[in-house]
């Protein structure tokens, strides 16, 4: 039997090979689109994991610390500790901002998320982990351990607000729910720098506070000092973090903490709800849409190539006809040179996708289960595609054959 399909593809090779990869650079982006989500949804299991927490407390009322910002006491801590089931408990801020080298120029900054921790061992709530390189923070002030992502090194010291670090350690792998890298630097540096106002700002508020009578009226020694030194200092925290004993359960420890203490507690179940189908989910939508405007768009391109190069061999065709050969053979013929771009297009496609993948400045997680799918599609999309060359091809008239 005459591969009509074999022979054409033989014939202008060049060409055929040329639409596979143009289809295949289609095909990785689609792949890569896919990955991006599998991305940010392992950075939030990431994030999740890397914290060291059973149980998130956070302000009542609130989707803190990710989704939505969180305000309570730094002292709350020390009565969740004292509640059934909590075997450790810390206080933990995050702040998203752009940090730099201290001799560089701020178009040198990288955005990251800074956390703000007690220095303490490995392994309590909060600590940074997957050290590859360095030590822990074990100073109150003025030290910074670093995800490699921001491209510090050991020694290097970061300017963060008015204040400088020193880095002393690098982690891996320890990114925010939005793939930011994160730094890890002393709790109570980090509430300075979250909550801190410029100096002009400060003496404003003074200057306001000095006049207000009600606070100078005689009988209240120490007042006014007292509320001006409240304004340079910040007794709050975005969140506790909390790490219950082994085999209690998280929802019978997180009850009584929302009762008596007031206070929103999230279990890692609750709170990877929130992170994947509340602050990713926009993402999610747009990342679907995108996928389903380039399957359209695949197909149209496969659609137009197959049903141009049918049409290019329209007396082959007529002939074939004429000598009785079934339409059966002719769809076939067809079917096999649509799957075969395809082909060509996911091979070229899954190669790009894996050496381009790196260089994203997001984490793209391409998973063998998402390439098997995407096969499955592009196959499906092709047969689609062929449906329209095929029904060309089957109206060829045999005369056509011998005609002028």
């Amino acid at each position: 039997m005459i591969s009509l399909a074999g022979r054409d593809i033989l014939h202008a090779w060049g060409k055929f090979i040329f639409t596979g990869m143009g289809l295949g650079l289609l095909i990785g982006v689609t792949l890569s689109m896919a990955g991006i989500y599998r991305g940010m949804v392992d950075d939030a299991e990431v994030l999740l994991d890397n914290s060291g927490a059973d149980l998130w407390v956070v302000q009542q009322g609130t989707l803190g610390p990710y989704a939505e910002s969180s305000s309570l006491y730094d002292d709350s801590y020390r009565g969740i500790l004292g509640m059934a089931g909590v075997a450790d408990a810390a206080n933990i801020t995050y702040l998203t901002m752009q940090v730099r080298r201290s001799n560089e120029t701020a178009s040198a900054d990288v955005r990251a998320m800074v956390v703000g921790i007690t220095p303490d061992a490995p392994g309590h709530p909060g600590q940074p982990g997957f050290l590859v390189a360095g030590r822990h923070i074990t100073r109150s002030h003025y030290e910074a351990v670093a995800d490699i992502a921001t491209g510090f090194a050991l020694g290097d010291r970061i300017r963060i607000r008015r204040n400088e670090y020193d880095v002393v350690g690098l982690t891996r792998r320890m990114v925010s729910s939005g793939g930011d890298p994160m730094i890890f630097i002393p709790l109570k540096d980090a509430q300075e720098a979250q909550f801190l106002k410029d100096n002009d700002a400060i003496l404003r508020q003074r200057a306001r506070t000095a006049q207000n009578r009600e606070l100078n009226r005689p009988g209240v020694p120490g007042l006014l000092d007292a509320v001006i030194t409240s304004q340079s200092t910040n007794p709050y925290v975005n969140a506790v973090l909390v790490q219950i004993e082994p085999g209690a359960n998280p929802d019978a420890v997180a009850e009584p903490i929302r009762r008596w203490k007031r206070l929103g507690v999230h279990t890692k179940a609750g709170m990877r709800e929130i992170l994947v189908a509340k602050l990713i989910a926009t993402s999610a939508r747009q990342i679907a849409m995108f996928l389903v405007i380039l399957a359209v768009v695949s197909a149209a391109i496969v659609a137009f190539i197959i049903y141009t190069l049918t049409m290019g061999k329209i007396r082959e065709i007529a002939v074939l006809k004429l000598i009785g050969t079934r339409n059966r053979t002719i769809a076939a013929m067809i079917l096999q040179q649509a799957v075969g771009l395809g082909l060509i297009g996911f091979v070229v496609g899954k190669i790009a996708a894996t050496f381009w993948a790196p260089v994203f400045p997001k984490y793209v997680l391409l998973e063998p289960g998402d390439a098997m799918r995407g096969f499955v599609i592009v196959v499906v999309i092709c047969v689609l595609a062929s449906l329209v060359a095929i029904r060309a091809a089957l109206k060829v008239d045999p005369a056509e054959a011998i005609g002028g």
